[in-house]
């Protein structure tokens, strides 16, 4: 069997840490050509794989070599890149969140549908050992029926992070079009959706830019979720929790309390009402901090539903819902209402 060849489309810190090292550690891949607009970052990874280096998108999607893509770009350009690559007949890997407008996600989807190509984004979250073991518990009924939740992203912020450090694209609008909720609030809608296996109907939140200077995005976001049957809930979005990362969930239910990667020695922990628990220590969710750069599955998944012709796991329909779920909470915040998803 021939192996899926790829393109990486920004070589900023999303591709150095998640798509690069996963996609290399992939039998089923061979990385032939990588892209970014700082000429010498595109360079050192192609000198370091035999591979190609281009500083135009356009260039490497003429390359006929190149089956499939990873976009690791800016968010304003997570859905131009991708149409043009799903027209230039190859698979696409988009990071979160995956575009800018609902529009633009149909747009995205329309042109996987339109060129028989696959289009997953790179919502890692699902695939973290406590949350998949979580979605089972849920789905056993063990815990009755949910009446409420709260989930929390949170850390100190991109500058961390991103190649560029405090002069991150990460902080400007024209780039960024939304900080931490499209940065790490997207991250857990999706989750939520992939948990409760509902959807959401209505939304309330404040999203706030107070953290962070020189910048022109939000910072701080508390919003409040309704699903469809009822369920309620708080999701809090952060670039401000300077002390370390939050990236907990907790549900209360029926039959009792379940808690995701919020104790430092057990991933999952059920507390139930009759007395009896469950504590799971699954491994460490994946983290920004240093050693703490786990496998993701994303690439995987990815490249398994290439070679297999199957739907990818978070394909653009599934990104589009949980994309929605942050516009809605933006909306909200600009029109101080509650708003319908």
């Amino acid at each position: 069997m021939s192996k899926i060849k790829v393109g990486v489309i920004g070589c900023g810190s999303i591709a150095k840490h998640r798509h690069i090292p996963e996609h290399a550690a992939n039998e089923n891949v061979e990385i032939v050509a990588f892209c970014d607009i700082v000429e010498e970052r595109a360079q050192e990874y192609a000198d370091q794989y035999n591979a190609k280096a281009y500083t135009s998108f356009e260039e490497l999607l003429k390359n006929e070599e190149v089956d499939a893509v990873s976009v690791c770009t800016p968010n304003s350009l997570h859905a131009p890149i991708s149409i043009a690559a799903l027209n230039a007949g190859k698979h696409v890997l988009c990071e979160k969140p995956m575009a800018t407008s609902a529009e633009e996600a149909d747009a995205m989807i329309a042109a996987a549908e339109k060129n028989g190509k696959k289009l997953m984004i790179a919502h890692n979250q699902r695939f973290v050992a406590s949350h998949a073991k979580a979605r089972s518990i849920i789905e056993s009924g063990a815990l009755g029926k949910i009446y409420s939740f709260r989930t929390a992203f949170g850390h100190g912020g991109p500058e961390n992070w991103s190649a560029d450090g405090s002069n991150s694209w990460f902080f400007k609008k024209e780039l960024a079009f939304i900080g931490a909720m499209g940065d790490l609030g997207v991250h857990k809608t999706d989750l939520l959706r992939y948990l409760i296996g509902e959807e959401f109907t209505e939304v309330a939140a404040f999203v706030e830019g107070s953290a962070k200077e020189n910048s022109t995005v939000d910072d701080n976001a508390v919003c409040i979720l309704k699903s469809e049957s009822g369920m309620i809930g708080t999701l809090a979005a952060s670039w401000a929790y300077n002390g370390g990362e939050d990236n907990s969930t907790v549900f209360y239910a029926e039959n009792g309390i379940m808690r995701l990667e919020d104790d430092p020695n057990f991933s999952l922990i059920v507390e139930y009402k009759n007395g009896n628990s469950e504590r799971h220590s699954l491994g460490v969710i994946q983290s920004n901090e240093e050693g703490q750069q786990t496998d993701t599955h994303v690439v995987e998944h990815f490249i398994a539903s290439i070679l297999d012709d199957m739907t990818p796991p978070v394909c653009g329909n599934e990104g589009k819902k949980s994309l929605q779920v942050i516009l809605a909470a933006l909306k909200s915040s600009e029109t101080k209402q509650i708003v319908r998803v």
